[in-house]
């Protein structure tokens, strides 16, 4: 599902610690004032993933602020009398195009205790220039998401979402992290324990299908202490940022993705979303839905979005730095869904975003600024069975 593109709390992390890595070697003073400041302070990082991988697990969409969005594009015309001869037998066959002036109802379907299951790819390139010099990030992570619907009443559907695996390979600036759920005995690193810790966290969502909201999210004390028991440390951080309006608003957009009627080709559907984490800051997105027609048995749905990042306030010290400044927006931001309407769910889904700007830190009141360019892809794809099962 789109909605669930992983971007800033996940992004903001290695950001901040290429900043205070690359500033211990290149400033020509020490800019913690001594080597074990700088100790303490390469301690800290250990626990500032955790928290951002946390909320990357709970459908973080991708956000931003409002523009124009193109008009659809009229309906190509027939082609000629004079039309070219065939083409080879052995030439590649071209991808089915959309049908155009199809209608179709777009909503969800949930059958009781009719499980499905979703493979979540993301991948985040950063180039950081920090003090002149240039910082390569990357991360690469895949949830296996289980969907379970519970129970219906009226037009209220309980369903719940299970984390089933986890894989993250991060790269910060040369310094590696990687964990796979499904090799729980391979190499360990200092998130070992908060990663085998996610495999297994349930949600309970209630979903007004009418409106396509979320009511209410459950067992979100139940996920925080299992994050928290992980690492105490987290815990200031998670109480100022993991309020159930926090959470949703990150599940909203995964269910928004279809408006629960009657379309025509061309017909567009929005959606305008606020997230404010605390410390971390807020999120304003704006997104626009456009329904292309069909493609063989499938639904396709263009998105356009924008992304716009407000700085929070870390007076509170939940964490060891403080973003004071900041100018971050979305370049592009594109993507697909193929909705297969038979079953009343996304097929598959893909989303880009590129997001470029300026950011102040303050690490230890030593402020550096900082230009950032940021490229994001998420896909999924959904089953009925789980994956490798």
């Amino acid at each position: 599902m789109p909605g669930q593109a992983i971007l800033a709390p996940l992004g903001l992390f290695p950001l901040v610690s290429g900043v205070a890595l690359q500033s211990m070697t290149t400033s020509p003073r020490d800019p913690l004032g001594s080597p074990v400041a700088r100790e303490v302070w390469v301690m800290n990082l250990r626990w500032i993933p955790m928290a951002f991988l946390g909320l990357g697990i709970v459908w973080l969409p991708a956000m931003g602020q409002e523009k124009a969005v193109d008009k659809p594009k009229e309906a190509p015309k027939e082609a000629p009398k004079d039309a070219p001869k065939e083409a080879p037998k052995d030439a590649p066959k071209p991808a089915a195009p959309a049908v155009t002036g199809a209608k179709a109802k777009l909503a969800w379907t949930f059958t009781k205790d009719k499980s499905f299951f979703q493979t979540m790819t993301t991948t985040t390139k950063q180039e950081l220039v920090v003090q002149g010099s240039k910082v390569n990030q990357e991360q690469k992570q895949t949830f296996v998401f289980a969907w379970t619907p519970v129970k219906q009443e009226g037009d209220t559907w309980t369903l719940k979402q299970k984390i089933e695996a986890v894989e993250m390979a991060i790269d910060i600036g040369g310094t590696k992290i990687e964990y796979n759920s499904k090799n729980p005995a391979g190499p360990g690193n200092p998130l070992s324990e908060f990663f085998k810790a996610l495999v297994g966290a349930e949600f309970t969502v209630l979903l007004d299908t009418k409106e396509n909201k979320i009511i209410k999210v459950l067992d979100r004390e139940e996920f925080v202490k299992k994050l928290v028991n992980a690492n105490p440390a987290m815990q200031p951080l998670l109480n100022g940022i993991l309020d159930e309006k926090a959470f949703i608003d990150m599940s909203e957009p995964t269910f928004r993705v279809v408006p629960n009627k009657e379309v025509a080709q061309g017909d567009s559907w929005d959606l305008k979303n606020t997230l404010k984490l605390g410390p971390i800051g807020s999120y304003l997105s704006d997104y626009k839905y456009t329904y292309n027609g069909k493609v063989d048995a499938l639904d396709k749905i263009g998105i356009t979005a924008t992304l716009k990042y407000e700085p929070g306030s870390s007076s509170s010290g939940a964490l060891p730095f403080k973003i004071e400044k900041a100018s971050l927006e979305s370049t592009k931001a594109t993507g697909e869904v193929l909705f297969d309407s038979a079953k009343g769910r996304p097929a598959k889904s893909s989303m880009t975003m590129e997001v470029k700007g300026t950011l102040t830190i303050d690490i230890s009141g030593t402020k550096t600024p900082v230009e950032l360019t940021q490229s994001q892809t998420t896909t999924t794809e959904t089953s009925d069975t789980k994956p490798g099962a």
